[in-house]
């Protein structure tokens, strides 16, 4: 039985997304889903389409792993234990034309700009009741900002 204290680099690791059908481990993306009906993807998935409204559960789908930053904020005021600042921002996924919030690594704060090409990262989200390592999402900028 895998060991749930091994290393993220170990093949014993043991992780699980920190919401099941949010994200998939292997190869690493989030899920969306698109709906039969009008095409429209959404993210995270949906019961019913917000687009037609058709009822009829859209299929999951694997979402891109690049995207762009196309608004941001930099927080710096958090609760206790939440390192500061960080930015929070508005990604598109051209590919699924999608758009999500999420935090964004890379560059120091004051670097990030509009238009910032990112990469998804899965990170360490905390560990379960069962002693399982949760795993989140961000993205992480793939160049520098221009200056």
């Amino acid at each position: 039985m895998p060991c749930p204290a091994s290393p993220p680099g170990d093949p014993q690791h043991v992780a699980r997304p920190f919401r099941e059908g949010l994200l998939s481990l292997d190869p690493p993306h989030l899920i969306g889903a698109r709906c039969g009906a009008c095409g429209v993807t959404t993210f995270p998935a949906r019961d019913v389409c917000p687009s037609c409204r058709a009822e009829d559960a859209p299929a999951p789908t694997a979402l891109s792993t690049e995207g762009r930053v196309h608004s941001f904020t930099v927080v710096r005021q958090a609760p206790a234990g939440t390192p500061v600042p960080y930015v929070l921002a508005w990604i598109d996924l051209p590919a699924d034309d999608v758009r999500l919030m999420a935090q964004v690594v890379g560059p120091a704060p004051e670097d990030v700009v509009l238009g910032l090409p990112v990469t998804l990262e899965l990170v360490p989200f905390g560990t379960g009741d069962d002693g399982v390592e949760l795993l989140g999402h961000r993205f992480r900028a793939t160049q520098e900002a221009p200056a």
